[in-house]
């Protein structure tokens, strides 16, 4: 087993330490971040980040880079309220992943990568039409990380959009039906694959595995 010291860390060449500490936390989801601006310019960016946070209320949080550099899904999120996020399938990797591009501002990443706006019951900003699990969100609060110049953004579920055929009895989502990929380190994409299912934990009952 190869052995790194915080130190060592330090020493690295730049991409390969931010290979490495990208991959180092496993898996990550993917998703679509939608937004629109207040002169009616849409935006996509494909994050790794998401994470849910409570579910009463509900709320998700994703992290946003520094803002040293133009950062449009920040930008419009703030202006406006409201944002989306929209999960990847492995339909459309390519097309989610060409969104990390730098676009100018005037420049729709929906036209730019081939995705399509969907506008569901009036909901301000816009959802990927070919993610078959999105969700609705309105910006809540806005955290800084000091120490490295991100953003902890946090939003309440507003809407929820999924497709049938993942929605099981008890409020679980069998992603599998659905072909969602995750991503390890910054562009490496993986499938979803189940593996097991087990009953609500507690200590004085042995574990049942749930079919």
């Amino acid at each position: 087993m190869k052995s790194i010291s915080r130190a060592e860390i330090d020493k690295l060449e730049k991409i390969y330490r931010a290979n490495l500490i990208n991959s180092i936390t496993g898996y990550k989801p993917a998703n679509l971040i939608g937004t629109i601006s207040e002169e009616g310019i849409t935006n996509l960016a494909i994050i790794s980040s998401v994470m849910h946070l409570g579910s009463n209320p509900p709320l998700i949080g994703f992290i946003q880079r520094p803002v040293t550099v133009q950062r449009d899904t920040y930008e419009n999120i703030i202006k406006t309220g409201y944002y989306t996020i929209n999960h990847v399938h492995g339909e459309f990797i390519s097309a989610a992943h060409q969104t990390s591009a730098r676009f100018a501002r005037e420049v729709s990443e929906f036209d730019a990568c081939d995705l399509c706006e969907e506008y569901i019951k009036g909901f301000a900003a816009p959802y990927v039409k070919e993610s078959k699990v999105k969700i609705g969100m309105k910006f809540v609060q806005e955290m800084p990380i000091v120490q490295n110049g991100t953003i902890l953004i946090i939003g309440e579920i507003m809407d929820i959009h999924i497709s049938n055929q993942c929605l099981e009895k008890d409020g679980n989502l069998d992603l599998n039906l659905v072909n969602d990929v995750c991503i390890s380190g910054l562009s490496t994409y993986h499938r979803v694959s189940h593996k097991a299912s087990f009953s609500y934990a507690k200590p004085d009952q042995q574990l049942e595995l749930v079919i």
